[in-house]
């Protein structure tokens, strides 16, 4: 992408404007001086030179080299020192000044003089020639003030103005660039660390309770299918024993949730707390049974598959199935009737799900819209969002609602077996 022209010589705009407009301004001023201000020097002083042409067109580049003191401050610099040690010589050993010149109160110098002064001072970087600036400033300083002749007070202000003056602001400004650069750096390093403590501080947290589920939780629903599946062989009733054999099958399941939350939770804290995750992927969770069930009980739903199906970690496959299922909820509480669709999409390393409902044409029952938590939805996020997914639910534009989820197909639980 090539970059504006401008910018070889500017950072903002702001700043080009700035320049452009002091050139202008410096410009029509030194026209305006010079009629106001003619010059005392004997007749016949420029009559080497033409006249004050060489004054003119030196004047012209030297308020032209000034829209490049940000870039180049040591050329113009140069230029400034190089005029000041030419037109005393030239006034005392050659045929007369180069520059224009008023011999009451004049300092020998180019008329941008102070603004090469600050530049150099500002925006030179690097020691060696921040030394080299110095001693051009001090020779044109020394030049302006011209202690060889005697001068009026007036040339040895005009001098001082023009030199030492612009000198002194640029280092207070310099001084407080650095300063107001440093408080900059010191707010943000700050600001870093403040960061890096609140997630150091969730780290411990989400491993605190990745240990408590680990040591508690999942120890006594152990028990409780190990207990199940006694009762399963001891008892005599074939009720009984299907009863307990679905109350292990349930429990089995909730150790499989339990140990990929486990998983997920250890996998923000420290590397020494990591364990290499050896769990292989599966498919995705068949949404077809939560689909049918929803179509049971009277709400069409449109289920539709793009892309083809990928191996996902457990614990996505089932945030995925949880999140269609507290979806498909809330239309049976909120928005029975309505029109719903079920979209899956696959990629290489997403999954994507998006469920949506139309308008409800009846107004929801009260029992069953004033069920529950209410925190489903947040609860989803916070699920999704655990993992490593993206989650947004809203109303859609047609009136329904949607929940639109982003999820990674591979998520490293850090859990390569049961350890309970």
């Amino acid at each position: 992408m090539n970059r504006p022209l401008w910018r070889l010589l500017w950072n903002t705009k702001r700043e080009a404007a700035f320049d452009v407009a002091l050139v202008l301004g410096l410009i029509l001023l030194g026209r305006v001086l010079l009629v106001m201000y003619p010059s005392d020097t004997p007749p016949g002083a420029y009559d080497w030179i033409g006249g004050l042409w060489l004054n003119d067109a030196l004047m012209w580049i030297m308020d032209l080299a000034l829209l490049a003191r940000r870039r180049y401050p040591m050329v113009l610099m140069s230029m400034v020192a190089v005029l000041a040690v030419v037109q005393p010589l030239m006034i005392e050993f050659g045929p007369g000044p180069v520059l224009f010149i008023n011999q009451a109160s004049d300092p020998w110098l180019p008329g941008n003089t102070p603004w090469a002064v600050y530049a150099a001072v500002v925006y030179t970087t690097g020691r060696k020639w921040k030394f080299f600036a110095w001693d051009l400033i001090s020779i044109t300083a020394l030049i302006s003030v011209r202690p060889w002749d005697d001068l009026s007070s007036d040339a040895i202000v005009a001098g001082v103005l023009w030199t030492v003056f612009p000198a002194v602001l640029g280092l207070y400004v310099s001084a407080r660039r650095r300063l107001v650069g440093a408080l900059r750096e010191r707010a943000e390093r700050a600001e870093r660390e403040k960061e890096l403590l609140a997630e150091q501080a969730r780290a411990d947290e989400r491993t605190r309770l990745a240990t408590e589920m680990h040591d508690v939780v999942t120890h006594r629903v152990s028990l409780m299918v190990l207990q199940a599946g006694a009762l399963g062989v001891a008892a005599e009733d074939p009720a009984i024993r299907q009863a307990a054999e679905e109350l292990r099958t349930s429990g089995c399941e909730a150790l499989e949730e339990l140990r990929d939350l486990v998983g997920v939770l250890r996998r923000g804290s420290s590397e020494q707390d990591a364990r290499p995750d050896t769990t292989p992927p599966t498919d995705l969770p068949d949404l077809a049974e939560l689909i049918g069930q929803s179509e049971a009980v009277g709400i069409p739903v449109e289920y539709t598959v793009d892309g083809d199906p990928r191996m996902v970690s457990a614990a996505v496959g089932r945030t995925a199935y949880r999140v269609v299922q507290e979806a498909l909820t809330n239309v049976h509480k909120h928005a029975f009737g309505s029109r719903v669709s079920v979209r899956l999409l696959h990629s290489d390393d997403r999954l994507r799900l998006v469920v949506r409902n139309t308008r409800s044409p009846d107004r929801a029952a009260r029992d069953l819209a004033d069920s529950g938590s209410g925190a489903g939805l947040l609860g989803l996020q916070q699920r999704v969002e655990l993992v490593g997914g993206t989650f947004r639910a809203g109303p859609a534009a047609d009136g329904g609602f949607e929940v639109d989820v982003i999820l990674p197909a591979y998520v490293p639980t850090g859990e390569a077996g049961g350890d309970e």
